[in-house]
């Protein structure tokens, strides 16, 4: 049954139909050759129930914000004053590649969006300041990754959903590991533009005047990070209120910055729309297809197989760890995610590991996905803000970061507090 599984999933995709058509064919399929339920029922209150779930109206709200704040111009203003103090390592711009993604992660909830603006701003500077461009590439794509890991993030909402894990928690639990993969990030750039001084670029000649003057450009996206994350653990807001609220702070800071107009609103709409029918289109058909699965004992059959194997928790996550790469160089990042969590979670709770401490990881072999190619869907955004140059260079220069982030899953396996000691102390 497995095999069958993997098959008609491989031969769908081979297809190149959209991600939310196979996931709803491979349903169909599977329910029609094994399962004895009524596949209409099942299938209508199956998405009927889920879809109706409060929770989910914060993807397309925190997709909002993201969008409102990418289109006036704070990524931008935010960019200059991360470079302004912190280009003067070897490495110079590359730091604020990362540095400014994590801090609009904190603002976006998305890789995509956050790859897409960052580089952006930072792509024309490569040969005017003479970097090294495969790991200046690298950059952009491994900070890009940073907006799932630093809460708010969308695929921490569906984890939690598709789990019922608690979703504050989760957030939480994304902050010390999101901080320390960027600075994992930056260790790389340091010891790769120390050891080849060639790769690092001019430098920025900045004043201490404008570095205190350019602060001010920071401003915008703490306070909406602080009120978004803050009400939530304050007890005042549910995530999806949070996400409103942060709506609403995009939107003064965007007329504040007189960037706030009826094209902007419609561009950023649009966006929101666009990113948010796929988003939950692949979640709602999934939550069918995960019904499949338990009803005709795929789950189960998993389950049995690895923990049959006999081996300790920590090389059966190992395992279960591997099976993610694969699938990431092959699938979309968020199917991936809808198609494999109910499964591989309920091993990991037998396994003896938390639930909030699984969904980090799933995060950051999410995050790996979208920089292996040939599906990894940072490495195509990063190319497509370019006006030459090969594919290969982006796919070359993410090597040394996806190190890094194997490196943080293997920190978290061996220190889960890095994870948990948050959550498990702020939210009681």
């Amino acid at each position: 049954m497995i095999y069958v599984c993997l098959i008609l999933l491989l031969a769908f995709i081979a297809l190149a139909l959209p991600m939310a058509a196979v996931l709803g064919v491979l349903g169909f399929s599977l329910a029609w050759l094994y399962s004895p339920l009524p596949l209409e029922r099942a299938f209508a209150s199956t998405v009927w129930e889920h879809s109706i779930d409060f929770s989910l109206a914060a993807i397309p709200l925190f997709v909002l914000m993201g969008e409102i704040l990418l289109r006036s111009k704070i990524a931008d203003r935010m960019y200059g004053a991360i470079a302004n103090w912190i280009s003067w390592l070897p490495g110079g711009l590359m730091h604020a590649n990362i540095g400014a993604s994590a801090g609009f992660a904190a603002t976006s909830g998305s890789s995509v969006a956050t790859a897409a603006t960052i580089g952006t701003v930072s792509i024309p500077q490569i040969r005017r300041r003479g970097y090294n461009e495969r790991l200046f590439l690298g950059s952009m794509a491994a900070g890009g990754t940073l907006g799932i890991l630093i809460p708010p993030s969308t695929n921490m909402i569906v984890y939690g959903s598709l789990t019922n894990t608690s979703i504050p928690k989760l957030f939480l639990a994304g902050i010390v590991p999101g901080i320390l993969l960027a600075l994992l990030f930056s260790l790389v750039i340091l010891i790769a533009c120390v050891i080849k001084p060639a790769w690092d670029g001019k430098s920025v000649d900045v004043g201490w005047h404008q570095r205190w003057v350019s602060l001010q450009d920071l401003l915008a996206p703490l306070v909406i990070f602080i009120l978004v994350i803050g009400s939530i653990y304050a007890g005042w807001a549910t995530p999806t209120e949070a996400a409103a609220i942060g709506v609403v702070c995009a939107l003064a800071i965007a007329a504040v910055s007189g960037r706030l107009n009826l094209e902007m609103l419609r561009d950023s709409m649009e966006g929101t729309v666009r990113t948010s029918c796929m988003m939950l289109m692949i979640l709602t058909i999934s939550y069918f297809l995960n019904f499949v699965f338990a009803s005709i004992g795929v789950v189960r059959l998993v389950n049995d197989a690895l923990l049959g194997l006999g081996l300790g928790p920590v090389a059966t996550i190992f395992i279960v760890i591997g099976i993610y790469i694969v699938l990431g160089m092959f699938m979309e990042t968020l199917a991936m995610v809808v198609l494999t969590v109910p499964i591989m979670t309920p091993i990991a709770v037998n396994l003896g590991f938390d639930p909030v401490w699984f969904g980090i990881v799933i995060v950051l072999v999410s995050e790996m996905a979208l920089l292996t190619p040939p599906i990894g869907m940072l490495g195509f955004v990063i190319q497509g803000l370019r006006t030459d140059g090969e594919l290969k260079d982006v796919f070359i220069g993410v090597i040394p970061f996806l190190f890094m982030i194997f490196l943080m899953i293997g920190l978290l396996i061996f220190f889960p507090g890095l994870a948990l000691w948050v959550p498990d102390n702020l939210s009681n």
